[in-house]
């Protein structure tokens, strides 16, 4: 869909999550009030609730921090800054990840990075869209190109799994765990997901592109189609998180980027001991699915190589490199 500056002024003014009339924001933005409705029912196509009182106005049910170069920067460490190609932020785009996939293709450099308001066929695992009201959460993506082929890169999400529970950690989040083998949880929860796209020559050069989508803030109406218990920041943290957006983003960045970059083969064994420490199936009951192939067991962790190791009803000891993995409903 087509994004105007004039809604976006629009969204600023309303992103305090304040009343404010339609005469205010008609003669804020120099436009007739018929002009102002008809931008607010834009805001629907990008999954945005608002509400309207007459005699007050219109509001946004929540506060929004909207992304902002100047205040991701200020959060970024040196070496996250050193790392940091460019940075690029969009209002609307399909994917974060396809466009750097196609900028990957046109002889994009490491360490580009992709960021987007909203998102109109966000991806997650399986084919999955993930939910992307304007505004409200995360969408991350960032583009690296290794030497080694694809094969080097094995347990590269495991690892990135790592380095968001340390980035929500010095955000103040506790009690957070990963579930085999890219999902964030929050007390059982979705909180976020990590989808990593490589493509390249066995044994040559190759590129990685990185996805993270992260919940913010999300309403229950926005939410109705995931499909799976699921939580945001906002209801982890607390009163006045929203206003910690931008600076998540840079502490995300600060973690993902030097293990994207210093990623080589074997590298996993590094993130092992502490991945196997915020574990939250271990010892649970659990399907795996590799697209028709269901096996049933009770997770026992991560082998060496990052491998899941599931414990079957006949008592022997299986590992996959690759599947989905979900609480079993035996």
């Amino acid at each position: 869909m087509l994004f105007s500056e004039t809604l976006k002024r629009l969204l600023s003014l309303l992103a305090d999550g304040q009343f404010h009339s339609g005469t205010e924001l008609a003669a804020a933005l120099g436009l007739s009030r018929s002009a102002i409705w008809k931008q607010l029912q834009a805001l629907h196509e990008l999954g945005l609730e608002l509400r309207a009182i007459s005699g007050k106005g219109y509001k946004l049910p929540q506060p929004l921090q909207l992304l902002e170069k100047p205040q991701i920067y200020a959060y970024l460490s040196a070496r996250a800054l050193e790392l940091l190609g460019s940075l690029e932020i969009y209002d609307v785009i399909t994917s974060t990840n396809s466009y750097l996939f196609e900028l990957a293709a046109q002889g994009g450099e490491s360490g580009q990075v992709c960021l987007a308001e909203y998102q109109s066929a966000g991806k997650g695992r399986r084919g999955r869209v993930w939910v992307s009201p304007y505004g409200h959460n995360i969408y991350l993506s960032i583009l690296w190109r290794y030497q080694d082929g694809p094969s080097a890169l094995a347990g590269l999400s495991l690892a990135l799994g790592v380095a968001v529970i340390r980035a929500l950690h010095v955000l103040g989040l506790s009690e957070v765990g990963l579930k085999w083998p890219n999902d964030i949880y929050w007390r059982q929860r979705k909180l976020a997901g990590i989808l990593v796209e490589v493509s390249g020559e066995n044994g040559g050069p190759c590129h990685a592109v990185v996805g993270l989508g992260v919940n913010f803030y999300l309403s229950q109406q926005q939410a109705a189609p995931i499909d799976q218990p699921w939580v945001d920041i906002s209801s982890a943290l607390g009163a006045g998180a929203y206003a910690r957006r931008n600076e998540c983003i840079a502490l995300l960045l600060n973690e993902l980027l030097p293990i994207i970059a210093d990623f080589r083969a074997g590298s996993i064994q590094q993130y092992v001991a502490e991945w196997r420490s915020y574990d939250c199936m271990l010892g649970k009951s659990v399907d795996v699915f590799i697209g028709a192939y269901r096996q049933t067991g009770v997770v026992t962790g991560i082998d060496a190589e990052g491998l899941l190791l599931l414990q079957t009803p006949e008592g022997r000891v299986q590992s996959f490199a690759s599947g989905e993995v979900s609480l079993s409903s035996a």
